[in-house]
């Protein structure tokens, strides 16, 4: 295979990364990299919020806080809409992949050097712009790998998976480490390394990509660009004004945010439903899409609540004494990426050894639901306790059933997508993937408002039993899903 530029037949002969082809290493390496910087700082942002000024943080109230996290969470998700319709119209996804990985260093260089709610402003916006092209380029890119008929996709997107979760393991320990020693801006400051060591390895490794990760599948009319300009600067003209008067506030954030997403994900499905572009299959599978997106909406608005309501429960609930010495609160969000190590691999080859007798793509869906309503009765028994009263190792219990649920949600649902995507909407579909995650992530932030320490039952099992119930209604739905996904499994 040549050093340059190869095609996807190429990579069809090459399994020198674990029987996946050598290029993936590259998508793996800049993937993980942004992971580390993305999680090492949303490890501590929440806390940096909430807590006092004499403790380093801005003193803003803990809901405020909780809200501003599942905000800009849910913005990251949003951004991959931007970043895929540049990639799918102007650039190609490599390109955009590319340059949002500079952006993304901006942005922790700004967390990390500007002070208070200034840099928290611009280096959220900045990051979340760079990590939205990023993780739907990136992960557009690997589907570029694979030929449509490749029995390693499912096991190359669980082995890439591993990539993001080596970085999320790795980040919250070591910025927790800095922001508990020396302060919150030098955790912020190893976030912009660690990015910056991505930025640099992705740029001597990306000419070994495909041409296809570069091509533009719907160019948009050049007589059109300034119509584009325009829009781009009313846009922020209109945002920067809402801010000013006072429409965009801190503590109305999250449902900002969930309302934009949901009208951006219903005008994504109106656009490419009604495109004249795709054939009846095409239309099929997307409308096939639905109920998946439904159930994954579900599963983040759960699942994302790990940087909301389990931090603060992590800050004022959990036990956290470890012979003799407190455990940083951000180390809790390393547990879940520990499972993800140790399982993806587990995952990947269970896929690989049941090929076509794995379960269908409808049906992981399903159960990941389930599982993920499971994970929070699991926090019932501990309900009413007081301070330090819950013990590590029941959390550490309770994140292995939720990595259990996402591993048969994510990185499946990141596969399938780009099967059942029409060709000309190939990077925007999965873009409307991560809307889905947006919008539960944004969701989650709001729902930390109802969170009550001293009445938890409520929160946990209406939300659980909501998660099961949606997943047992998709369970009862897979054979009228699978004829809508017209042989995608």
């Amino acid at each position: 295979m040549s050093t340059t530029a190869g095609t996807t037949h190429d990579h069809a002969h090459d399994t020198r990364f674990f029987g996946q082809p050598w290029a993936l290493v590259h998508v793996f390496g800049v993937e993980m990299w942004e992971r580390f910087s993305f999680y090492g700082m949303q490890g501590i942002l929440l806390i940096y919020l909430y807590f006092s000024v004499t403790e380093g943080g801005l003193g803003i109230p803990k809901t405020v806080a909780a809200g501003i996290v599942g905000a800009y969470g849910g913005s990251v998700y949003l951004a991959t809409v931007l970043g895929a319709w540049l990639a799918d119209r102007l650039f190609g996804s490599e390109r955009v992949l590319y340059v949002s990985a500079m952006v993304i260093v901006a942005g922790h260089l700004a967390l990390a050097l500007l002070p208070g709610l200034v840099g928290v402003g611009v280096g959220l916006i900045l990051v979340a712009l760079g990590s939205g092209g990023l993780k739907a380029n990136a992960t557009a890119v690997v589907g570029t790998l694979y030929g449509p008929d490749d029995i390693r996709r499912d096991a190359g997107f669980s082995l890439f998976y591993l990539g993001i979760n080596l970085g999320a393991f790795a980040g919250p320990i070591l910025t927790g480490i800095l922001q508990s020693t020396v302060g919150f801006h030098w955790g912020f400051g190893l976030a912009a390394l660690g990015m910056t060591l991505g930025l640099v390895q992705y740029a001597f490794g990306r000419r070994a990509l495909p041409d296809a990760a570069r091509h533009v599948p719907n160019p948009l009319p050049s007589a059109r660009y300034p119509l584009v300009v325009a829009v781009a600067v009313e846009a922020v003209v209109v945002i920067a004004a809402l801010v000013l008067l006072g429409v965009i506030r801190a503590d109305n954030l999250s449902t900002i945010v969930i309302l934009g997403t949901a009208v951006a994900a219903i005008a994504y499905f109106a656009v490419i439903l009604t495109s004249r572009r795709i054939d009846s299959t095409e239309r099929s599978r997307v409308w096939g899409f639905l109920p998946l997106f439904i159930t994954s909406v579900a599963f983040w608005s759960l699942y994302q609540q790990q940087f909301t309501v389990l931090t603060i429960y992590s800050d004022e609930r959990l036990d956290r004494n470890l012979f003799g010495w407190e455990m940083p609160v951000s180390w809790v969000q390393s547990i879940n990426p520990v499972f993800i190590i140790i399982l993806s691999g587990v995952f990947a080859a269970i896929w690989t050894r049941l090929g076509t007798r794995q379960p269908s793509t409808p049906v992981k869906f399903g159960l990941s639901a389930i599982i993920m309503g499971a994970a929070f009765l699991l926090f019932l028994p501990f309900a009413g306790g007081g301070p330090n009263s819950t013990p590590l190792l029941a959390i550490v219990g309770i994140l292995f059933v939720f990595t259990i649920a996402e591993l048969l949600l994510s990185p499946v649902g990141l596969s399938v997508t780009t099967k059942l995507a029409p060709k000309v909407f190939h990077t925007q579909m999965v873009a409307l993937f991560f809307l889905s995650v947006a919008l539960g992530t944004a969701i989650s932030g709001w729902l930390a408002r109802f969170y009550n320490p001293n009445d938890e039952v409520p929160y946990f099992s209406i939300l659980g039993g909501i998660a099961i119930v949606v997943g047992i209604a998709l369970l009862l739905s897979v054979k009228p899903v699978l004829r809508m996904m017209k042989d995608v499994r």
